[in-house]
């Protein structure tokens, strides 16, 4: 009798935890969560175990290839359940979402999509809960049911905000937290603004400096007793409190002198800023390059500590691992790394501008080339391990790889490919 009961409770102790680790890997679990730009809290850092070290010469196994995404350079966001991607068809922005077999789901078209130069969809969405919430190279922001596709709200730059699109399209990624969603239009009045997520009303704007925005994604810190968002307008470096909208404190990009400054001159700043207890390192290459900031216990105020000018990535993300920053730089078109604490140069190899992330202690760097390039690190150190070139796809190479669940992601214009960099 008592090895049946104990067999009973065995029994019912593992349907349990069967049951708790499905669940907790379940689309109901994602309403509690938010997908975004460069995975969680946009560090560029993936999560994943024992994936491969080196690969063969023509690269990993390609498990799946998706075409026709239309053009662009947004990378997927993915959840439990599949991911969501933009591209630019016809003049026109559309969002999909795919399953994991990268068979589509829906496609929704919203509004007109950035055409000039490098055409393309540049706002990769974040998913928060049931909503999906995508912004255009126009500057609109969009909240889409995540189910069926259906828009439940949109916000126009113009008619809205009073705002009008940096030289080169937005490329904001919308930043969620709690009840609301952040976004930069960029209007003298309306520059920088936090909406209600579930209706798209206003709860706060400032108008900061009446800059249009520095295609920066945004970034949210989180303190003891306070939350901040931080972004970039053309010039300047702003921390605004996430609950009242207060402009805390701001950082000038002073590396063009105000009598030379307009759109082109020192205005984009395309990487999402990275925090850790009390610090901030930026790097925006066409900006004061990498900077590092102390940012007081209460949030109301920076104190400079060093820039680095040779660690000058535009658009490539950076990434920290322990006390050492890796990104491609572009003055002299290389991959290099820094000490995070003293801003000293401690390795670099030579290659062309790029996208880095990181997975499993390894960094994964797609140059514009269309190189993908694994390599080791330690201490700051670089050991190219592997490289390949992309083939697939059309014009730029400049879309940031992603990981998931132990697939390398890599789109290049309309086509989405998928490496299987599991070590088996």
């Amino acid at each position: 009798m008592f090895l049946t009961k104990m067999g009973f409770t065995m029994f019912t102790l593992a349907l349990l935890l069967i049951i708790t680790y499905f669940s907790s890997s379940s689309p109901a679990d994602d309403k509690n969560s938010v997908f975004e730009f460069r995975g969680k809290e946009r560090t560029g850092i993936y999560q994943g175990t024992n994936l491969l070290k080196s690969w063969p010469e023509e690269g990993p196994r390609e498990i799946m290839t998706v075409d026709n995404l239309g053009n662009g350079f947004v990378s997927p966001v993915f959840t439990s359940d599949g991911f969501y991607v933009t591209g630019e068809e016809d003049s026109t922005c559309i969002l999909f979402s795919f399953n994991m077999k990268g068979e589509k789901k829906w496609q929704t078209t919203l509004g007109k999509e950035w055409t000039k130069g490098y055409r393309g969809a540049r706002c990769t969405p974040t998913i928060a809960g049931d909503h999906v919430y995508a912004g255009t190279g126009m500057g609109d922001l969009y909240c889409v049911n995540r189910k069926d596709g259906k828009i439940v709200w949109s916000k126009y730059l113009g008619k809205d905000f009073g705002g009008t699109p940096p030289l080169h399209g937005f490329s904001e990624a919308p930043v969620v937290e709690g009840d609301r969603v952040f976004w930069t239009p960029g209007g003298k009045v309306y520059n920088v603004v936090a909406l209600d997520r579930m209706t798209g009303k206003v709860i706060w704007s400032n108008k900061a400096f009446g800059e249009t925005s520095g295609y920066n994604p945004g970034k949210l810190i989180t303190l003891e007793d306070r939350k901040i968002f931080a972004t970039f307008s053309m010039y300047h470096f702003l921390g605004l409190d996430a609950k009242t909208g207060e402009l805390l404190w701001s950082h000038e990009q002073d590396n063009y002198p105000p009598e030379k400054r307009g759109p082109g001159y020192g205005d984009s700043h395309c990487n999402a800023i990275i925090y850790e207890n009390g610090t901030i390192w930026y790097t925006e290459g066409d900006g004061n390059c990498c900077v590092k900031l102390t940012l007081s216990p209460d949030g109301k105020k920076i104190t400079e500590v060093w820039r680095n000018k040779s660690f000058d990535s535009y658009m490539g993300g950076v990434v920290k691992l322990g006390n050492y920053m890796y990104c491609g730089a572009n003055a002299r078109p290389q991959l290099i790394s820094i000490d995070a604490v003293t801003g000293q140069l401690t390795d670099s190899l030579k290659t062309a501008p790029g996208a880095i992330i990181s997975a499993d202690d390894m960094l994964y760097y797609y140059n514009q080339k269309g190189d993908m390039m694994l390599l080791s690190q330690d201490y700051g150190k670089m050991k190219l391990e592997s490289t390949f070139r992309i083939k697939k796809g059309t014009l730029q190479h400049f879309a940031h790889p992603v990981i998931h669940e132990g697939v390398l992601y890599q789109r290049h214009g309309k086509v989405l490919i998928a490496y299987d960099i599991r070590n088996k």
